[in-house]
């Protein structure tokens, strides 16, 4: 790789670095929504909601591709956490 190149790459890292940054922060506050979420729901089995996650999903894709992103991307993000967090919730679920 060129020394120009290297540059250039170097500088698009740092411009990623401080995207996930601002990626991390709305995972916390994502997070403390699913905790709202959780307080509010009484039994175990009201964790997952199909008919939501179809939805969700189908939302998605239509949105990335009316933003003209690869929905498989977003499909396969949107999947990853909508279950880590039904495990999280099953995992801070304290009631019946």
């Amino acid at each position: 790789m060129s020394p120009l190149n290297k540059r250039k790459l170097s500088k698009v890292r740092y411009k990623l670095d401080k995207l996930d940054n601002k990626l991390l922060q709305i995972i916390k506050k994502r997070t403390s929504l699913v905790n709202e979420v959780l307080k509010l729901k009484q039994y175990k089995k009201e964790i997952v909601d199909q008919k939501r996650i179809n939805l969700i999903l189908r939302k998605i894709k239509k949105k990335s591709i009316q933003n003209n992103i690869d929905p498989k991307i977003t499909s396969r993000i949107w999947r990853n956490m909508i279950w880590s967090y039904i495990d999280y919730e099953r995992r801070n679920f304290k009631k019946k």
